[in-house]
């Protein structure tokens, strides 16, 4: 007998058929704006990631040297992916460039609530475009999708904010700051005690009053005021750009999930604009549910002319507590249309009948073991079938089938010629008459 590793799970048939709803549900929502699948490996140059994220990350990487000499990694991550497919054919491709994908990714961390070492995320970018619209978009598609899961206004909310801003206000208060281990530090700052989050300011550069300050002036809620205190063109263009993302979003009709969150900051480097995080507004999931922003500068990195972009990563597992707590989880339920039942040697007719449904789009299954009637009946129940064709032995001399309804129990002869219909869904309700 073997045990699963840590951190890697197995989805039985009723709850894979809930995370099917969901993701279903999400990628529906996303093609109506227009974005296209796209499909990438599970394995690139380790080298890729160490580039974009220093040596320290292949500790936190499912990392080897394959048959072939090459280090190699699982990906844990889809944005240096799609910089490189990106890159390789940027002037083949017509902007904006809108793609999303849905799949596992892989990280060796410490497994917690909503954390897994194999973990399943819907990613939706675009690529090309650098007005407020593209990232108001990219919120528009987040907020439609959470809606579409059946999720109200009161139960999450997108906190928004601005790395230039954040960078901006840094640089105002002392030009020698380390900015991305400050604005590592904001990332940080829910999630530990306030004096361990002054010392991370304080390791990145400033002093204990500067620290302060700095925090007092994050918890605003007049952009005006950081536009003051920093006094510098860098904030002023954030803070234009953040307000100009935010009407575009008004336009789209999502700004009422949008709340201005300075302490939001993403803790991933190549961030560069507008930043946002999902949360679940009764605060019963520890941590954000999903999060994107602007990296106008990945593609650049990658080799390729400079391309802004903006995507949102939507993790399931987060997403799936969210869903479960605020009670829209689909019913994880195994459901089928019809259980063709055999009684005697009618194996050719009840599979005529079975493929004829099938081809009218219903999940039809018929008996593979052999079994008596009641086995039959009992299977049909348990795998929730709806209405069960009774094929028998009599009731072809009759020239005719039995349609059983399996949540009353009434049944009634139809005759054969007539079962099943050219299309529809035909039921007992439709022949009781």
């Amino acid at each position: 007998m073997y045990d699963g590793l840590k951190g890697f799970r197995d989805f039985y048939p009723g709850e894979m058929s809930a995370r099917r709803a969901v993701t279903d549900t999400i990628e529906e929502r996303v093609r109506r704006y227009g974005f296209r699948e796209i499909g990438t490996p599970a394995l690139e140059r380790t080298q890729m990631y160490v580039d974009k994220s220093g040596e320290e990350i292949v500790d936190e990487l499912y990392a080897f040297e394959d048959k072939g000499g090459r280090s190699v990694a699982l990906t844990p991550e889809l944005t240096p992916t799609v910089a490189r497919m990106v890159v390789a054919r940027q002037g083949a491709l017509s902007r904006p460039i809108k793609w999303f994908s849905t799949r596992s990714f892989w990280r060796y961390e410490q497994v917690q609530q909503g954390r897994f070492r194999e973990f399943y995320q819907t990613n939706v970018d675009i690529f090309g475009s650098s007005r407020p619209e593209s990232d108001a978009e990219i919120l528009a598609v987040a907020a439609d999708l959470m809606t579409d899961l059946g999720l109200e206004v009161d139960e999450f909310e997108f906190r928004v904010s601005h790395r230039d801003i954040l960078g901006g206000l840094l640089e105002s208060i002392d030009s020698e700051v380390e900015t991305a281990d400050a604005i590592r530090a904001v990332d940080k700052r829910e999630k530990i005690d306030r004096e361990a989050y002054y010392d991370l300011l304080v390791d990145a550069g400033l002093s204990r009053g500067e620290a302060e300050r700095f925090d007092d002036v994050l918890g605003t809620d007049d952009l005006d005021d950081l536009v003051a205190f920093a006094d510098t063109e860098r904030v002023s263009a954030a803070v234009e750009n953040l307000r100009a993302v935010l009407e575009a979003a008004a336009d789209f009709g999502v700004r009422e999930y949008c709340t201005v969150s300075l302490e939001t900051a993403r803790g991933l480097d190549y961030y560069t604009g507008v930043v946002f995080e999902c949360f679940d507004t009764a605060g019963e999931i520890s941590r954000s549910v999903f999060g994107g922003g602007r990296y106008d500068d990945l593609i650049g990195g990658f080799g390729g002319q400079p391309t802004p972009a903006v995507g949102v990563g939507i993790g399931h597992e987060t997403l799936s507590l969210l869903c479960q707590r605020a009670g829209v989880w689909p019913d994880e339920t195994v459901e089928t249309d019809y259980y063709v039942l055999t009684v005697g040697d009618t194996r050719d007719v009840a599979a005529r009948i079975a493929r004829d449904l099938r081809e009218l789009g219903h999940v039809v299954e018929l008996d593979l073991h052999g079994r008596g009637f009641g086995d039959q009946l009992s299977y049909a129940d348990g795998i929730g079938a709806e209405t069960v064709v009774i094929v028998g032995e009599q009731d072809l001399e009759d020239d005719c089938v039995t349609i059983k309804d399996m949540r009353s129990g009434e049944q009634t002869q139809v005759p054969l010629a007539e079962f099943p219909p050219a299309e529809g869904r035909p039921t007992y309700d439709e022949y009781a008459e």
